[in-house]
C-alpha cells in the first residue's frame, strides 16, 4: 500500500491530524507542515523530534505549496479556509478542510468550480458527524430502521469565555470577534443533514441578543444563533450554535415515521452525550427501546432490544474496522475524519462529506444569517450542485470580515455592531501573554 503524504496549513489545529499519521505510519505521512507563527512551528520542531518525526516546516505558504505532497489538510483560521482550498485543488492536491468551508457564497462559487475542474478529493471535516451517537444515527436511518425523516434537532453550545483569551489573543480583528451569531453553523446543523441525506431548502434565522459578557469578551455578535430548516421532503431541523451560554451542550436529536434516537445531553445527569445514544423505534412485538454506548461504524450483535418498558437494555456493538478513536480529540471523532480522507484517497469506499454537503451545511447560517438581516424572512437556500444556481452568487461577498467585502461588508450584530472598549482587549491580551498557553 502506497503511503500518502500529507502537508499540513495550521500546525495548532492541524496538531490532531499529524499525529494520527505519526501513529499510522504505514498509512500516511506528514511530509510538510506551513504555520504563520515561527513560535508554533519551533514547538512542532522539538515535539516532532521527540517522536523521530520530521517533516518540513514552512512559515510561508507559496513555499509550502511547491512541496511534494499529494494531500493537504487545512487546519488555518476557519474564515479563511476556501482560498487555501482552491490554491491547492489547482496545484492537483487533494483537500481535506476543517470547519468552515467557506466565508462567503463567491467563496462557494470558485471553491465548487475549483473542485470540478481539478478532478481531485475536497473532503469536509465535520468531525461532529462521526460522533459515536450521530454516526449511529445515521447508520440506523439509512438501514431504513427509523423509517422518513420527520423533524430533528442539532445543538452545539460552546461557552467559550474562559477559553477566549487562548483563541483570539485579545485581537479586535481576530475573526471569532467578528463572526456573526449564525456563522458557526455546521457543528449544529451538520450532523443531521448528513445522517439524512437531505438537502436544505429554506432556512429562517434568529439572533439571541449581544451580552455584556459578550462585551468582556470583546466579540461583536449575538451571543446564541437559531435557525430552522427546512429538507428537501418538507421535514424541519432546528439548529441552534452559541459561543456564550451559562454551560456546554452537544446533543442530537431525530425523529422519524418509524422511531426516535438522540444523544445524551452533554453536562446533563451524569449522561455521556454523544458517547451514548438513546433509541426507540418499531420491532417485531411493539415499541422497542435502548440506551447504549455505540462504536462508530459498528454493527449490533444478534439479539434483541429491550421491549419498552422493560428495565434499562444495553445492545453490544462490535466494530468492523479499527476501534483506536481514543486519544484523539472531540471524543475521538477526530480519528474518523482522517481514516475516512485516507481510505478515499486509496479509492476505498468511506463515509465522507464532499464540497456539494459541506455548502449545504454553511448555507444554513448563512443564510440564516441574511434572514435575520430581513427580519426573519425565510430565506431560499440555493444548491450548489447546479451550475445555473451558482450564478446569482458569483461576486457575492457579503460577509463582517472587511477585508474580503469590501462594500458587502454586513455587521457582526444585526442591530449594529457594538462598541467595545479597548481595556477590554488589552485586559485579554494580558491574560493571553501571562498563561503561556498558545491556541
Amino acid at each position: 500500500m502506497k503511503k500518502i503524504r500529507i502537508g499540513v496549513l495550521g500546525g495548532y489545529r492541524g496538531n490532531t491530524m499529524i499525529q494520527w499519521c505519526v501513529r499510522y505510519r504505514k498509512e500516511a505521512e506528514v511530509v510538510a507542515i506551513c504555520d504563520f507563527s515561527q513560535e508554533v512551528l519551533n514547538k512542532l520542531r522539538a515535539d516532532m523530534e521527540k517522536q523521530n518525526y520530521h517533516p518540513a516546516l514552512y512559515e510561508n505558504f507559496d513555499e509550502f505549496l511547491q512541496h511534494d505532497m499529494d494531500a493537504v489538510v487545512l487546519a488555518n483560521y476557519a474564515n479563511e479556509h476556501a482560498p487555501f482550498a482552491i490554491r491547492c485543488l489547482e496545484k492537483g492536491l487533494n483537500v481535506l478542510s476543517e470547519v468552515l468551508p467557506v466565508q462567503t457564497l463567491s467563496e462557494a462559487v470558485r471553491l465548487v468550480e475549483a473542485v470540478e475542474k481539478s478532478g481531485k478529493k475536497y473532503v469536509y471535516a465535520e468531525n461532529y458527524c462521526y460522533f459515536p451517537a450521530t454516526a449511529e444515527m445515521r447508520r440506523l436511518y439509512r438501514n431504513g430502521e427509523l423509517g422518513e425523516f420527520q423533524y430533528g434537532e442539532g445543538e452545539y453550545i460552546h461557552d467559550c469565555e474562559s477559553i477566549w483569551p487562548q483563541i483570539t489573543y485579545g485581537n479586535p480583528e481576530h475573526w471569532r470577534n467578528n463572526m456573526h451569531a449564525l456563522y458557526y453553523c455546521t457543528h449544529s446543523a451538520g450532523p443531521l443533514l448528513h445522517i439524512t441525506g437531505l438537502r436544505p431548502v429554506k432556512v429562517t434565522g434568529f439572533e439571541l441578543p449581544h451580552t455584556a459578557k459578550m462585551t468582556e469578551m470583546g466579540a461583536k455578535a449575538g451571543h446564541a444563533g437559531i435557525e430552522i430548516i427546512t429538507l428537501e421532503n418538507g421535514a424541519v431541523i432546528k439548529s441552534m450554535h452559541a459561543i456564550q451560554m451559562y454551560t456546554n451542550s452537544i446533543w442530537y436529536s431525530l425523529y422519524g415515521t418509524k422511531g426516535e434516537a438522540e444523544s445524551s445531553r452533554e453536562n446533563q445527569f451524569g449522561g455521556g452525550s454523544t458517547d451514548t445514544l438513546h433509541l426507540m423505534k418499531d420491532g417485531k412485538d411493539g415499541r422497542e427501546w435502548a440506551h447504549y454506548s455505540p462504536i462508530p461504524y459498528g454493527e449490533p450483535k444478534e439479539g434483541k432490544f429491550g421491549k419498552f418498558g422493560d428495565d434499562r437494555y444495553t445492545v453490544q456493538l462490535e466494530t468492523n474496522g479499527k476501534t483506536d478513536g481514543d486519544g484523539f480529540g472531540h471524543g475521538g471523532s477526530d480519528y474518523y475524519v482522517m481514516e475516512n480522507f485516507l481510505k478515499t484517497l486509496r479509492g476505498e469506499k468511506a463515509d465522507v462529506i464532499d464540497v456539494y454537503e459541506a455548502l449545504d451545511m454553511a448555507f444554513t447560517g448563512l443564510f440564516g444569517y441574511f434572514s435575520v438581516l430581513e427580519g426573519g424572512k425565510p430565506m431560499d437556500i440555493p444548491n450548489f450542485r447546479d451550475p445555473a444556481q451558482r450564478e446569482p452568487y458569483r461576486f457575492d461577498n457579503r460577509c463582517t470580515d472587511p477585508k474580503v467585502a469590501g462594500d458587502q461588508l454586513i455587521p457582526s450584530y444585526s442591530k449594529g455592531n457594538p462598541v467595545i472598549p479597548e481595556a477590554n482587549y488589552l485586559r485579554i491580551q494580558k491574560i493571553y501573554r501571562e498563561s503561556g498557553i498558545r491556541g
